[in-house]
């Protein structure tokens, strides 16, 4: 598996490059930040590790191209603490975002799980007639776009595998967690109502059911 670095702070840069090639990646860095977005197209790296403030361009800028023409997934960096950040590359299509300084065996486990997670599903899935993209984190039918968060995405993508069976509360909370994800029972509650929601604008109303002391069925 090869990994691009796009990080303009040298010392970061080869502290990642000697993390990946330590933990058997390969690896691959932009050190000319003058045509960035032509080497990102160009790049055959299996991920991509991408630092929101670059030289020349904002990295958010960066991805909302490369999605254009790529799935290869991307993880972004940032030194920003702004909730408004990771909503937005999110939104771009960002597969996870790290906020620096990292831990770099939670860095590890978040690139594993990315890895995972988009190797089970590269072309995108059905849901009825909606269109599931993991890639953008989205559900589309029609004309109507719904962006999941990450959260959202991950108990979506359970129960899609398993439509129409039961999945239980334990089980959604084992899956967030293997993401790298912790969250209380009442934050699961939380974003499985936001779930629904999203699922209900996009036409299917009481797609979730709820099987007390058992768990979720999506129909």
């Amino acid at each position: 598996m090869k990994i691009l670095i796009i990080e303009d702070e040298k010392a970061l840069r080869d502290e990642l490059s000697v993390l990946l090639k330590n933990s058997g990646y390969d690896t691959d860095c932009v050190t000319d930040f003058t045509d960035t977005a032509v080497y990102m197209k160009k790049s055959d790296a299996d991920l991509i590790l991408l630092d929101i403030n670059l030289p020349n361009v904002n990295g958010e800028t960066l991805l909302q191209d490369f999605r254009r023409e790529s799935t290869t997934p991307v993880i972004m960096l940032t030194s920003r603490t702004s909730e408004i950040d990771e909503v937005l590359s999110m939104s771009y299509g960002a597969d996870d975002f790290v906020t620096k300084p990292y831990n770099p065996t939670i860095l590890l486990l978040r690139i594993s799980a990315v890895l995972k997670r988009t190797s089970k599903n590269v072309s995108s899935q059905m849901y009825h007639d909606a269109k599931v993209s993991t890639v953008k984190g989205s559900l589309i039918r029609g004309d109507t776009e719904q962006i999941l968060t990450k959260n959202e995405m991950i108990i979506f993508q359970l129960m899609l595998d398993r439509l129409g069976e039961i999945v239980t509360r334990d089980e959604l909370m084992t899956a967030l967690w293997d993401n790298d994800e912790f969250i209380n029972d009442n934050a699961l509650t939380v974003n499985i109502s936001r779930l629904r929601t999203k699922l209900a604008d996009l036409g299917f109303h009481d797609a979730i059911e709820t099987r007390k002391k058992q768990g979720y069925i999506l129909k």
